[in-house]
């Protein structure tokens, strides 16, 4: 069977990359022959490694040349960049005749819905189904936004194929007949797992209006007012940097928070933690929950679309609270501060549950569907 994944870049280390080459890397070595279709790779490398033998093409798209842009800016340039991506694409399409294109649901997905033939399509979402409606955007960039979670509902319904990350979001695509969930593998294993004495809250991811640190850093500032001893790790780099760090010294909270913003070992941070938290406003399926069930770390988060009501039992492996809830994060982490009886039962139910996201059971899943189609 040969698949052609299509995806903007493998050039960021985000989680959406590392998974594509991870399974691209999975199918090609059990004898699938696979390609990967980018549209803004632009000369760059691709950040995680894929085997040899998978090919890769840049259909030289470049929607990124409109960021910053004004809305008819942009709005003009993804129209005209739309029309030169289903028209290459259908060509190279045409030319490797794949059994099976899947699209990664970004600005991809509208350009692999119209390409016509042999093959069929496959849509994998990455986010939730209502991410264009938690940017958080106002006035005429919220209408945009309300105008592309319309198109994505519509778009869905002509894949042969629509897998998403969890069951709470295959709640929210109803009326799809074509719908499969299948979550993200782990991305490594671990024979070692965290101790859980560490006086260490850790949170990972970039830094920007998703991850939600400005909200963790006032739940921070009220838990720490009991607890000046625990240390919160951030761990991540991104254009908000600046403004995190100005409030925590507001907050008066700069001297116990680290941010971390060069790539360090994360096995070691997890090892070196106790606590994982996640704060996040919207979310697909953090990967970064799994790598901490993985190192036995009890997990803390908002019950944020979508992903952590998927990977969390709560009081079981972890704690949920409200999303945008400041006060109950707080609280969720002091109970955990306070208890390391608690902590440790809790990290080893998370280090129980890892196992269901191992790579082999996942990519077996998804060998059914791919047979299926």
């Amino acid at each position: 069977m040969k698949i052609v994944y299509c995806i903007p870049g493998l050039y960021n280390s985000a989680g959406m990359e590392r998974v594509v080459s991870q399974k691209a890397n999975w199918l090609q070595s059990h004898g699938y022959e696979v390609a990967i279709v980018t549209s803004d790779q632009m000369g760059r490398k691709p950040f995680f490694a894929l085997n040899e033998g998978i090919m890769t093409y840049d259909l030289g798209i470049n929607y990124e040349a409109t960021n910053g842009k004004n809305i008819l800016v942009k709005t003009l340039g993804y129209l005209q960049k739309t029309r030169h991506h289903k028209r290459r694409l259908q060509r190279l399409l045409e030319e490797l005749q794949p059994d099976v294109v899947i699209s990664t649901g970004g600005v991809d997905a509208s350009a692999v819905a119209a390409t016509r033939g042999r093959w069929q399509l496959v849509q994998e979402i990455h986010f939730s189904r209502f991410k264009h409606l938690e940017y958080g955007r106002k006035g005429i960039w919220a209408l945009a936004d309300k105008v592309m979670s319309r198109k994505s509902a519509k778009l869905a319904s002509r894949f042969d194929k629509m897998v998403v990350l969890t069951q709470e979001d295959a709640e929210y695509w109803q009326g799809l007949q074509n719908l499969e969930v299948i979550p993200n593998p782990r991305t490594f294993t671990s024979e070692s797992v965290a101790p859980l004495d560490a006086k260490v809250a850790v949170a990972v991811g970039r830094y920007n209006y998703q991850k939600g640190f400005d909200r963790l850093i006032e739940a921070w500032a009220i838990a720490s007012k009991k607890h000046p001893d625990w240390l919160l790790r951030i761990v991540g780099q991104g254009e908000e940097e600046e403004s995190l760090r100005s409030r925590a010294c507001a907050l008066g909270v700069e001297d116990k928070i680290e941010f971390v913003t060069n790539r360090p070992n994360m096995g070691a941070v997890y090892l070196g933690a106790s606590i994982f938290v996640l704060s996040s406003r919207y979310e697909g399926l953090p990967m970064v929950m799994l790598e901490a069930q993985e190192y036995g770390l009890p997990m803390v988060a908002f019950d944020c679309k979508c992903g952590p009501k998927d990977l969390i039992e709560d009081g079981e492996n972890g704690l949920l609270v409200p999303n945008g809830d400041i006060h109950a994060l707080a609280a969720a982490l002091e109970k955990l501060m306070d208890d390391t009886a608690l902590r440790k039962a809790m990290g080893r139910k998370s280090r129980e549950r890892s196992g269901e996201f191992d790579e082999d059971k996942i990519m077996k899943r998804w060998v059914k569907v791919l047979g299926g189609l």
